[in-house]
């Protein structure tokens, strides 16, 4: 019966301890309630006797009280009620920062017996925060060189709410030079960017002032501002470039302090002071600038702090790189901290071919093997090299592979080729190993030489000195060495009529051309001759061009005078009428030039003349008329120096002589060319009645105008007795102007017979000879031109 009893006694106790069992089980599973942040100390929060199923005295007769991992206590419980309440006013962003969702873990404990009922709070976040800027003035400098479409990322606002009430958006003033861009990072931050929209000229305006506005999403809205400063830049006009835009790079999470994280390279075209680069953090994050620092010289990124997997994954570094004059170019570091895996795959070069020689498809440059001393999948490994080169990676053996050309190469193409063989293991996170090799290129005669144009035309001025440099050919040969070297040499003309190597020579090293003798423009004015040019391959190959050598002229002929006539021979007189008006056609002077171009045009100037007012030269074309009426006192016999002259550099020119004699008209059967005045009894006249006046007047005076007209009545006399006519001249026969339709209307010729008789005049008779012509035309200038021809004719 005791048995019975005490089996009875120990079943019960099993049940009440798997009840009890059951009942802690349950009771295990946390139960959350939610309360807003800054709500007031003593707010209500829930009754933890509905939420548990527990009865109302049991709390406070078992010893409840709130127990929390925490050092500080957020809420207090009334054991009487089960109600829970806050102990303090609760700051969300300062509990929990910004972590989403904010949960404070807590404890129901019951004394009597001992039970836990962990329970969890939830803060909900308020929209009690504005937007702010770190710095509320942006300073901006950007160079009036910077194209349209730049973007110049800005600083960003901190909002301490998380969710709809966190950051939302960005808006700028408006300005018709920029607009503004946002952009959201893989770790959702909201990037905003400042965007040129059209180019900037300084000296129009040298300073912009933008209002940047951060607004959040909550209700009522909250927004911050800060004012963007642009300023102009006008010098230093090349900004530092990174090498790369944007680096990615692992780290392990156990990596110690001040290890190199990786190298940023930023380049800066401009020279000297402004060349200098100097790398900074740019826009970080209060996480990052206190995880990571850069080298200001040598931008090298090293840890600060150690980084730790479970709290970061990976972080986005903004690196600025800024010469002297405030120039910046900008980079992103992408930092994957990766879980351990602590070795490297190893690569083992086995043989290398270097160089290569072209056009030879499918040979081996190397053999190597790789291995991870990792196991599993951090052992496993993946082997490659880049795409785009004509190279292929061939696998043998486990883990032994070969380099092999895909085809025939071309040395001229590229002569040297950097393949990279990068080596990467599975594991977590994955390691890789990058091995470089240069492959070189040798090569083979497959290219002919190729001159720079298929044709050259050198100029050479004629009446060169000997062995003069006339200019140079050239070409070349895409193979190298001996193969590149190029010799070149004269073809021989297809025809015999030119002596080419009597006149040209060729320099076989540099194709440096060379006129052997000096040349005559008037003998020959162009001249082409081939070209060959061979390199020094075996084979040889060749190839030629033609060159055309044009002979430019210069000043070395003087004019010629066809007419009037220079040769010694005696001198041809052409008569003028005295009843010529002005601007009559008297003659024209016909010269020519054997140079060309502007070194044969000619030009005429009267030198000399014995009455210089009384004609008249034409200067473009030769021709002599009358400047105004003639005379009775002009002299008979006028003699003209006129000088021919071309346009060249010097100029020369020759001399000509016209004879020009003055005649009453020769279409009268006599022509009588007097000795005296006709008016000197006139003068006798006019002498005397002077004499007269003036002998009341003074007698030296008198005495004075006596001598004066003696002397002149003397000089005119001997002036006229000089002009007479020689024995042996004749008339030109040809028409003369003698009315005022500038021709006759008839050709007539004069025989003039002088002698030297006693008497006043030498003229015996005057026999004129009628010939009849055409009618005659009525221009008097061609009539002249016909006149000179005729002259050249005879």
């Amino acid at each position: 019966m005791a048995t019975t009893a005490g089996q009875v006694q120990w079943n019960r106790q099993v049940i009440f301890f798997i009840v009890i069992l059951l009942s802690s089980k349950a009771a295990s599973e946390p139960g959350r309630f939610s309360v807003a942040e800054e709500m007031e100390s003593g707010s209500f929060v829930a009754n933890v006797v509905k939420a548990l199923g527990l009865e109302v005295g049991e709390l406070h007769a078992r010893g409840s009280r709130v127990t929390s991992n925490h050092n500080k206590q957020f809420l207090q419980l009334d054991s009487k009620t089960g109600d829970l309440y806050l102990k303090k006013k609760l700051d969300r962003e300062e509990i929990c920062g910004p972590t989403e969702p904010c949960v404070l873990p807590f404890q129901i404990l019951l004394e009597n017996p001992l039970q836990f009922f962990p329970i969890e709070l939830e803060v909900k976040d308020i929209n009690d925060n504005s937007p702010t800027f770190s710095d509320p003035d942006i300073v901006l400098r950007i160079s009036e060189s910077t194209t349209s479409g730049t973007p110049f990322p800005l600083k960003l606002a901190q909002d301490l709410d998380v969710g709809i009430n966190s950051l939302q958006n960005y808006t700028i003033s408006h300005n018709s030079h920029f607009f503004l861009h946002t952009h959201i990072r893989s770790d959702g931050r909201k990037i905003p960017e400042l965007v040129l929209a059209k180019a900037l000229d300084r000296e129009e305006q040298s300073e912009f002032t933008l209002i940047l506005t951060a607004m959040d999403g909550g209700s009522p809205q909250r927004s911050g501002t800060a004012r963007v400063r642009v300023t102009v830049v006008d010098v230093n006009d090349n900004a530092p470039v990174f090498v790369q835009s944007r680096y990615q790079v692992q780290i392990p999470e156990n990596s110690p302090i001040d290890s190199l994280v990786v190298t940023v390279s930023a380049r800066d075209l401009d020279a000297g002071i402004n060349g200098d680069v100097v790398y900074t953090l740019f826009q970080a994050s209060y996480e990052v600038s206190q995880t990571f620092g850069v080298d200001p010289s040598s931008g090298e990124i090293r840890l600060k702090k150690q980084v730790d997997f479970e709290s970061i994954e990976k972080y986005e570094v903004d690196i600025e790189a800024t010469d002297v004059g405030a120039l910046s170019g900008k980079c992103t570091v992408l930092v994957q901290v990766m879980d351990v895996n602590d070795n490297f795959p190893e690569l083992t070069m086995l043989s290398l071919t270097n160089p290569i020689p072209e056009n030879i498809p499918e040979s081996v440059v190397a053999v190597f093997s790789i291995r991870d001393r990792d196991s599993g999948e951090n052992g496993r490994m993946i082997c490659s090299i880049q795409e785009d080169l004509p190279f292929s990676l061939k696998s043998h053996l486990e883990n032994f592979y070969s380099i092999i050309t895909e085809g025939a190469l071309d040395r001229e193409s590229k002569a040297e080729y950097n393949i990279t063989i990068t080596v990467i293991d599975l594991g977590f996170p994955r390691l890789k190993t990058e091995h470089n090799i240069a492959v070189f290129i040798s090569d083979i005669n497959d290219n002919p030489p190729v001159f720079i144009q298929t044709m050259y035309t050198l100029y050479l001025r004629e009446n060169n000195s000997p062995a003069l440099h006339i200019g140079s050919i050239s070409a070349r040969d895409s193979d190298s060495g001996i193969n590149a070297k190029v010799t070149y040499s004269l073809q021989p003309p297809e025809t015999g009529d030119l002596p080419l190597f009597s006149y040209i020579s060729i320099n076989s090293d540099n194709g440096y051309l060379y006129a052997l003798r000096s040349l005559d423009y008037e003998a020959i004015q162009t001249f082409q001759f081939t070209v060959t040019a061979t390199d020094g391959g075996s084979p040889a190959l060749s190839s030629q061009a033609l060159v055309q050598i044009i002979v430019q002229d210069e000043n070395d002929n003087s004019p010629l005078v066809l007419y009037p006539l220079q040769n010694g021979t005696a001198p041809c007189n052409d008569l003028v009428p005295k009843t010529a008006e002005p601007n009559y056609l008297v003659t024209k002077v016909v010269a020519v030039d054997q140079d060309s171009g502007q070194n044969s045009w000619l030009s005429y100037q009267l030198l000399k003349a014995t009455d210089p007012d009384l004609f008249i030269l034409l200067a473009h074309n030769g021709e002599v008329r009358t400047a105004r009426p003639i005379r009775d006192r002009d002299m008979i016999k006028q003699r003209l120096l006129v000088l021919v002259k071309d346009n060249g550099e010097p100029p020369l020119s020759t001399m000509a002589t016209l004879n020009v004699l003055l005649v009453d008209g020769f279409s009268e059967p006599f022509v009588k060319l007097p000795d005296e005045p006709k008016d000197e009894p006139q003068n006798d006249s006019l002498t005397i009645y002077l004499i007269i006046s003036l002998v009341s007047v003074s007698f030296l005076f008198l005495v004075s105008v006596i001598l004066f007209i003696s002397i002149r009545l003397w000089k005119k006399r001997n002036s006229v007795q000089g002009d007479r006519l020689g024995p042996n001249c004749r008339f030109s026969g040809h028409l003369m102007d003698v009315n005022d339709t500038g021709i006759l209307s008839q050709s007539h010729q004069y025989e003039v017979c002088l002698t030297t008789g006693s008497g006043n005049t030498d003229f015996n008779y005057l026999r004129p000879i009628i010939q009849s012509f055409p009618p005659p035309v009525s221009d008097r200038k061609s009539d002249k031109d016909q006149v000179v021809q005729s002259t050249l004719h005879a």
